[in-house]
């Protein structure tokens, strides 16, 4: 399986994470993972796009960047450059985002590259798959 990448912009705002979840879903259903592994994905996606929401301006879309080849599932996350987190629920969701992405990704990571910040998580593909052939 080459290198896929997947891009994918929806407008900021929680009404859209159904849309982020399945597209995450999908896109790993070919891989042979387990069921776990696959929920794993898709609550990143999740989870990264609500923080990216908590991190972004009405007028906001937000872009994902879906990497998905053998061996990882990579998910970028474009955040908005001048908007920040206030008020105590945002941080409190922030927080929450951050710790569940942590549990279930193999590498978390808040950056920023030429196009801007962005959150990227990294979730491995195990070499031993159930639907591997001996």
């Amino acid at each position: 399986m080459p290198n896929d990448r997947v891009t994918l912009t929806v407008p900021a705002r929680a009404e859209y994470a159904k849309t982020v979840r399945m597209t995450a879903a999908a896109l790993v259903s070919r891989l042979g993972m387990t069921y776990d592994e696959v929920d794993d994905i898709r609550i990143s996606a999740e989870e990264a796009f609500v923080y990216a929401v908590d991190h972004a301006t009405q007028a906001d879309c937000i872009t994902l960047d879906f990497l998905v080849n053998e061996e990882v599932v990579e998910i970028k996350v474009g955040l908005s450059a001048g908007a920040r987190v206030t008020g105590e629920e945002a941080e409190r969701r922030a927080a929450y985002a951050t710790f569940i992405l942590q549990a279930v990704c193999d590498r978390f990571e808040l950056s920023s590259d030429e196009s801007g910040p962005y959150l990227k998580v990294v979730k491995n593909v195990p070499a031993e798959r159930p639907d591997a052939q001996d």
